[in-house]
């Protein structure tokens, strides 16, 4: 089978698409011809080995999976002995934001990992397009909505994460502006947002309008010039990134400090519920997530330089077979 191999850290140029033995499953494990993945800004992380933070959990010195990877929508081809949940010819897709070798024909993975069968009607391409970005923003939603907010802001409405956090807010019943590019503003409008804003025609934070919420999903603002958004009364500058000097770890620590405007920086764990919580959407027909383009595995070194570069609107889909 192929995948894309690497033995270090480093950039695309590390990635070589390969001829490996396919795998077997042990008695725990689903062997599962992948169909779809991403290459995403997680993918990116893991590729680079940066944050160095990335390293505790993909491997200090060198990467512990070969094969990179950390999404997949694909079929069940064969499961071990006691696999009890699965079956060969489902259709299922699931993530690991510390790696998973799913840059691949095909890979195998313990029942017990984050995966869930695949909505009725949705493509591989779309099921492979609505986790990553989808699960970070299901974890802000949840923070946001424990908040009580009721209006937000998204600023970065066109990536995989914001384009998400659009729909979910929206799904939950928020008013939802979002901020985009001149080029994608019908696209996003599409989404059913509340409100769009075109940062390229007008300087969003000089919105009239004040939020319970402020979510920069791509990380190129802060918390000081996203802050005279929020309302006197309180709000909450959430980021997915760690800001400027780090800022978006340690401003929450220092709330109890800084007046009614908080800083939050929720931590992503739960997965499994938001796999859960993605698949009711998918099924109401609440979400279909952004995608851009679509490379085949041959082209991954490209498909990660065009993540890279910031320029991707949605999702960049790795094709690995054609839809059965």
């Amino acid at each position: 089978m192929k995948a894309a191999i690497r033995t270090q850290y480093g950039p695309p140029e590390v990635l070589d698409v390969r001829e490996v033995p396919k795998p077997t499953p042990k008695d725990n494990e689903l062997l599962i011809r992948v169909f779809a993945t991403t290459v995403n800004r997680t993918d990116c992380g893991v590729l680079w080995g940066t944050p160095f933070v990335f390293r505790f959990f993909t491997g200090l010195t060198r990467p512990r999976h070969a094969t990179t990877g950390t999404d997949f929508a694909g079929q069940v081809e064969a499961v071990g002995a006691r696999v009890t949940h699965f079956k060969p010819g489902d259709r299922v897709f699931g993530f690991d934001d510390n790696g998973l070798p799913s840059h691949a024909e095909y890979m195998t993975l313990a029942e017990d990992r984050p995966m869930a069968l695949i909505p009725a009607g949705l493509s591989y391409p779309e099921a492979a397009a609505g986790i990553e970005g989808a699960h970070y923003a299901y974890n802000y939603a949840k923070a946001i909505q424990k908040r009580g907010a009721k209006h937000v802001l998204v600023y970065g409405a066109t990536g995989a994460i914001g384009s998400a956090a659009v729909q979910i807010l929206k799904a939950a019943g928020l008013y939802v502006t979002a901020v985009c590019n001149t080029k994608n503003v019908e696209r996003i409008r599409a989404l059913g947002p509340d409100k769009v804003v075109d940062y390229e025609r007008e300087d969003f934070t000089r919105d009239a309008e004040r939020y319970d919420a402020v979510l920069d999903a791509v990380g190129k603002s802060a918390f000081g010039v996203c802050k005279k958004l929020l309302k006197d009364s309180g709000g909450v500058y959430m980021s997915s990134e760690l800001g400027p000097r780090a800022e978006n770890v340690y401003l929450p620590l220092l709330s109890p400090f800084m007046g009614p405007q908080k800083v939050a920086f929720p931590i992503p764990v739960d997965i499994k519920g938001s796999l859960r919580h993605m698949c009711l959407l998918f099924e109401a027909g609440k979400f279909r997530p952004l995608i851009d383009r679509t490379y085949p595995l041959e082209q991954i070194r490209e498909a990660f330089v065009y993540v890279h570069s910031g320029q991707k609107t949605g999702n960049v889909i790795l094709q690995i077979v054609a839809e059965e």
